[in-house]
């Protein structure tokens, strides 16, 4: 079931949190800096798992740190076309693939909750309007609730 809510993501209770990045991202910018910052570890293996297997758009990535965080990279956005050139825009078509292979995932996981930001809308930027319709489809069915954080504020706890 999804659930809009209000807060800082980053102060989640949920089982995973999922964003959008493209393959060989940087995290320069919103939400995956936030989560470089915070999880410098993530970031680290996440360069190597790039280097290493050449993820390609449509797929995920997962990451387990310390203390039972799990963060969820959703290529969303096209590579940057050469190294340190800022990474392409999202795709619908690259949402769809995400969202079912987040599906997937969730239930292989056993995750008992996840939360997401506005999926790509913002440095990926797609609208809402076009997004919204494809997380409803792929993940509403779901027994587990689903926390999309629709309006950031800084510490701020949702009510998940």
């Amino acid at each position: 079931m999804l659930k809009e809510v209000t807060g800082d993501i980053l102060l989640t209770k949920a089982d995973a949190l999922a964003h959008g990045v493209a393959p060989n991202d940087n995290f320069a910018n919103g939400l995956a800096l936030a989560l470089r910052e915070r999880w410098p570890a993530m970031y680290k293996d996440f360069r190597h798992y790039s280097q290493t297997f050449t993820p390609k758009t449509g797929e995920l990535w997962t990451w387990a740190g310390v203390g039972g965080v799990r963060i969820v990279s959703l290529y969303t956005q096209e590579p940057a076309a050469s190294h340190g050139a800022r990474p392409g825009r999202a795709t619908i078509e690259n949402v769809n693939h995400c969202l079912k292979a987040l599906c997937k995932t969730i239930e292989a996981e056993k995750f008992k909750s996840v939360a997401l930001p506005r999926l790509a809308t913002g440095v990926g930027g797609l609208d809402w309007k076009d997004v919204k319709p494809l997380m409803e489809k792929h993940l509403s069915h779901l027994s587990i609730p689903v926390y999309v954080y629709s309006t950031y504020h800084p510490g701020v706890q949702a009510e998940e």
